[in-house]
């Protein structure tokens, strides 16, 4: 079993920036493929940006420029550092990691979601 526990969400401004954390356990975790998702009240879930075990970020094009993603392998962690924040930005944010198939525990494991709210 791999556990995933966000933290670092809150009230923030529009304009002001915020950080996102996530830590995921396992021995292996340098391999697994980790995932910001965020769902809005009354909308769909949508991926927010997908770092590979390789160091290749993809972001959605609504944070493109504004969030960065960032992990670091020695502290099983990664981060969300969110720019410019919009009043659309809110939403509960989830962090999920894409274990390998090859490892004992192969598979897709969820956090419990942070919430962020933007607003003036």
């Amino acid at each position: 079993q791999v556990q995933v526990v966000e933290s670092g969400g809150g009230l923030v401004q529009p304009g002001r920036s915020l950080t996102l954390s996530c830590v995921a356990s396992g021995s292996m975790f340098s391999f697994y493929t980790m995932v910001w998702y965020r769902q809005a009240p009354g909308k769909s879930h949508e991926l927010v940006a997908n770092m590979t075990s390789t160091n290749t970020t993809n972001y959605a094009d609504s944070v493109k420029g504004r969030f960065t993603a960032s992990r670091e392998n020695n502290k099983n962690t990664v981060y969300l550092r969110m720019n410019d924040l919009k009043l659309e930005d809110t939403a509960v944010y989830w962090c999920y990691a894409d274990v390998p198939s090859w490892t004992a525990s192969g598979g897709g494991y969820w956090g419990r979601g942070t919430q962020v709210v933007v607003a003036s």
